[in-house]
């Protein structure tokens, strides 16, 4: 999907401009604002406003905001934020309830064409008559009410004469039809509750079927580009655009939706983690939302680099985590410092260092950068290391610290270890080492090698951290499938959320870090890339986490 390579979206587009049928191109990214994007959206942000751009056309933002029963303020304003920080902007803002005036006034206009009704049967009762896949469905028996009749109650709808569940407005198209969805569908329903954007004026409201390809005709849309998902409605759309008399007739057209391996990928179950208080609100790093995803530390560049490389088809597969975390690496190994933290702390005391001596080291600010230059680290005589780097009794080919064995300290000596302090329970709190003057690191010493290489923090200097170490949320993306089957009533989605998704530790960073600020990233030596928490974070005790692991067997 990247420009000038060929998909059979851009394919129409250049048609439709070559052939005149279209002198400008109009997309929109039209989200509901009942919940916060996920990373399934970012593909239809960067598709429709990518094209646009590509075209010299324009995109509108436009919220589909006809349910206030689910919608709220705070979507809008994360939405906002969400396309904003992927780098688009858009040209139009526009919200469907705005149109309200005009949908009400294309709703009488089918009630005066016989082409919709009041119905005052149930929800349930609805259901009941719209018949199956092999069944054809039943007509209401308020399907042939007169059309001043049906005048008359929808204005009396409007006016707040009816109670909630009460009556609702239908289109009459046909209870045979083998797309269920032109079985006379629920055009209007009562709901006396606010909105968000226009408050206690209106006590009816659209539906979204409805709504949706008006708002695309009222501003001109020319490509409505939308998920498979939406393609059996299509017909239904169409025929809302003619028999409403509307100029302009967009085109839909659909793709294939993004899923990702063991990631939940539906809002309304995304809302039930946050609400049922598994994660730590929706900018939570485990959750696939976009505000998640940064707050993680993943970029905008490497989302849109990701979207791009799934390419545009009409298929749905699943591609892997390991795809979207390829790219985020890719983005940052140029651009992220380089420093030494130490998660599992283990102090190791140099013996024959001497005792009141700070030395500074050079190191290199990021190696496959060398235009960002050097740091210096402090080095003293006692240091941490990574409990994981030393064992008393290593297995064959272990070349880390253990009795006897000498490695090299990143940046700095080699080390040999000489003595294990214990506590009472046997367990190693001390390890005590000498070191080689003559070895230091950039010395030009070749007297000898050693196999393994440690990272460390000084001791004396270091600065109190804090690491949150991510696991995928779900556990296995099979049964989680399967657990959303509607034949499935033992399991739920929720019975696969992982417990262990999230580790934190207590440890240490380098002193040149205590400056660092939300949303800084850093590539820890051997632990992977990682993102200064903007919720947590504080002056005292940053806290960092942990956006991918530096190593990937994922293959373009």
């Amino acid at each position: 999907m990247e420009q000038n390579s060929s998909n059979f979206i851009k394919n129409i587009i250049i048609e439709d401009l070559e052939t005149g049928k279209h002198k400008n191109i109009i997309t929109r990214f039209p989200p509901e604002p009942n919940g916060y994007l996920h990373i399934g959206h970012a593909k239809s942000i960067v598709i429709n406003f990518g094209l646009a751009d590509e075209f010299n056309g324009r995109t509108h933002l436009r919220f589909d905001d006809t349910n206030p029963l689910k919608e709220d303020q705070e979507y809008v304003d994360s939405i906002k934020a969400d396309v904003q920080w992927l780098g688009y902007e858009w040209e139009e803002l526009h919200f469907a309830s705005n149109y309200f005036e005009e949908m009400y006034n294309r709703a009488v206009i089918l009630i005066k064409k016989g082409k919709a009704y009041v119905d005052d049967l149930s929800q349930e009762e609805i259901r009941e008559y719209r018949g199956t896949l092999t069944e054809p469905g039943k007509e209401s028996p308020y399907r042939e009410r007169s059309v001043e009749e049906n005048l008359d109650l929808f204005e009396r709808m409007r006016n707040g004469e009816f109670e909630n569940g009460s009556k609702v407005l239908r289109a009459k198209i046909d209870m045979a039809s083998p797309n269920l969805n032109m079985r006379d569908p629920v055009i209007y329903r009562i709901s006396h509750v606010s909105h968000h954007n226009t408050g206690d004026k209106w006590c009816i409201y659209p539906m979204y079927s409805f709504a949706h390809p008006l708002e695309d005709a009222i501003e001109d849309i020319t490509h409505s580009i939308c998920t498979t998902e939406f393609e059996d409605q299509r017909p239904l759309y169409n025929w809302f655009v003619e028999e409403c008399e509307m100029e302009s007739k967009p085109q839909q057209i659909e793709f294939g939706r993004l899923n990702i391996e063991n990631t939940v990928m539906s809002k309304r179950k995304l809302k039930q983690l946050v609400d049922e208080g598994f994660v730590d609100g929706w900018d939570d790093p485990r959750m696939p939302t976009i505000s998640g995803l940064r707050r993680k530390g993943f970029t905008p560049g490497a989302i849109r680099e990701f979207v791009k490389a799934t390419g545009i088809t009409k298929g749905s597969g699943a591609v892997e985590e390991a795809m979207l975390e390829h790219f985020v690496r890719e983005d940052l190994k140029l651009t992220a410092p380089r420093t030494m933290g130490v998660l599992n702390p283990l102090k190791l005391v140099i013996t024959n260092y001497p005792e009141d001596q700070v030395e500074m080291l050079d190191a290199e600010i990021n190696p496959e950068n060398p235009d960002m230059g050097m740091r210096q680290i402090p080095f003293s005589r006692e240091i941490y290391i990574e409990q994981d780097d030393f064992m008393e009794d290593p297995p064959k080919k272990y070349f880390r610290l253990f009795p006897g064995n000498e490695v090299r300290l990143k940046h700095a000596y080699f080390i040999k270890c000489n003595e294990v302090i214990k506590d009472e329970n046997g367990q190693v709190i001390e390890i005590h080492c000498t070191y080689d003057p003559e070895t230091k690191s950039g010395s030009g010493f070749t007297g000898r090698k050693v196999k393994g290489t440690i990272h460390w923090v000084d001791a004396k200097h270091a600065i109190p951290a804090e690491f949150r170490l991510y696991e995928p949320l779900i556990l296995d993306a099979e049964l989680e499938a399967e657990a959303a089957d509607d034949s499935s009533e033992d399991k739920t989605f929720l019975d696969y959320v992982n417990p262990k998704s999230l580790e934190i530790v207590q440890g240490f960073i380098e002193p040149n870090m205590e400056d660092v600020k939300p949303q800084d990233k850093f590539q820890f030596f051997r632990h992977g890339y990682f993102n200064v928490d903007s919720k947590h974070s504080t002056a005292e005790k940053p806290v960092f986490n942990r956006i991918v692991s530096l190593k990937s067997s994922f293959k373009l």
